[in-house]
């Protein structure tokens, strides 16, 4: 006899079916969700960096390095080239002014100073035989020029003499006339022995000068050879410190060469390397600090060196009021630079969140806490710690401060504790 089955409601056709119809509306509301709702994902809020924006006394500041360099520095090259025969005294040494620092050898600048010695004595001894040949001239000029005006006045007497007879008849006018032609011979003799006597002298004069002039050359010439064979021993040119001294013996230098250098030890300078970004907002005057052995020190800028190299240029700064005792030349310096006046805004710690956002927006945290929402914010300067806000939050908010690299896609993170 048959028997009636009963029929089954759940059978795997029809589950299959209800199970595709439910992941098909799943899929659907997630499309939906994600498309037209937020994206979020679920973060361990242990593993975040939570500031609070507040409201304070703010300042533009950017860290820059500085290197310890003395305030005065006096560079020691090598004038004349030659072989380096003696070191007086080794680096780091401290100098008095003059004192010798190493002594070259030029054997073509001795010789030619040699050479030079030469001539001028040769120059010397020949002015002084032209001086004793110019003086006798002149004796023999003068001898001359009495025998001349003896002559002459012997001839006028007669003539005078003759003139009067002449006239009351005593002579005849053949006596007469040969004294009269007598005396005017003697008179243009006079007048010429005395013309030649007065030209010898001016050429005497202009000989003795262009004699002198030649040489006070020749001694000036003599004395610039004699510096440069001087200058062969290197001497310090002030009181200080030597440093970077590179001259061994044996060794061959150039004209020019870089043999060291002179630190003054009255103070020191900073030089401080700054990017070029900030090329325009760098200028005289603008105040830093830096903390050393615990205590904070000031600095001032005091000369801006605006070539750019490598997308850098250098500022020289010098130490407001008291230096820091036990500071050292090449020491390397962390310096806070202040680009504004100190004034009071809202502001926020710096953070990796700046790497993602570019200070665009950020992770704003909810009041209840349990969630952060991005929200559009303004940035506007910055310090060594802290941006300023413009826009888009206000004191007291919370905010994520740390990196948004695996997370910036998001609009909403959800803190799991």
């Amino acid at each position: 006899m048959d028997r009636v089955l009963p029929k089954k409601r759940w059978t795997t056709k029809r589950l299959m079916t209800i199970g595709g119809i439910t992941a098909l509306v799943l899929l659907i509301v997630g499309a939906f969700y994600f498309t037209s709702g937020k994206s979020r994902v679920n973060v361990e809020k242990d593993r975040l960096q939570i500031s609070e924006v507040k409201k304070g006394i703010f300042q533009e500041t950017i860290p820059v390095n500085g290197v310890v360099m003395p305030l005065t520095t006096i560079y020691l090259d090598a004038t004349e080239a030659g072989r380096v025969e003696e070191r007086y005294v080794e680096d780091g040494t401290l100098m008095k002014k003059g004192q010798p620092i190493l002594r070259l050898s030029n054997t073509n600048l001795e010789l030619s100073l040699a050479s030079q010695e030469t001539g001028v004595f040769t120059l010397l001894s020949q002015m002084q035989l032209s001086r004793i040949n110019a003086q006798q001239n002149t004796v023999s000029k003068l001898n001359q020029m009495a025998d001349v005006e003896s002559s002459f006045k012997e001839a006028e007497r007669i003539y005078n003499l003759d003139k009067r007879l002449y006239a009351q008849k005593v002579i005849g006018s053949q006596e007469f006339k040969q004294a009269e032609n007598n005396y005017n011979y003697y008179l243009q003799k006079e007048k010429l022995t005395r013309e030649i006597l007065r030209q010898d002298t001016v050429s005497s004069r202009q000989q003795s000068e262009q004699d002198k002039e030649s040489y006070e050359h020749a001694q000036n010439g003599l004395a610039i050879m004699r510096k440069k064979v001087g200058d062969l021993v290197l001497r310090a040119p002030i009181d200080g410190q030597l440093t970077s001294l590179d001259a061994e013996v044996g060794q061959s230098k150039h004209e020019g060469d870089r043999l060291g250098q002179i630190d003054m030890l009255d103070g020191y300078k900073v030089r401080v390397d700054i990017d070029e970004h900030y090329i325009s907002r760098i200028f005289l005057g603008l105040m830093g600090d830096f903390s050393f052995a615990d205590t904070t020190y000031k600095l001032k800028i005091i000369k801006v060196f605006t070539q750019v190299t490598n997308g850098r240029f250098q500022v020289d700064m010098q130490f407001v009021g008291k230096e820091p005792k036990g500071i050292r030349r090449g020491q390397t310096l962390q310096i806070t630079l202040a680009l504004s006046d100190a004034k009071t805004a809202i502001m926020i710690p710096k953070g990796g969140f700046y790497q993602q956002t570019g200070g665009n927006w950020i992770f704003k945290v909810s009041e209840d806490g349990k969630s952060a929402y991005r929200t559009e914010i303004q940035l506007g300067q910055q310090s060594t710690d802290f941006y300023e806000v413009l826009s888009g939050l206000n004191p007291g908010d919370k905010v994520v401060t740390s990196s948004y690299d695996t997370y910036d896609k998001m609009q909403i993170l959800v803190f799991k504790e």
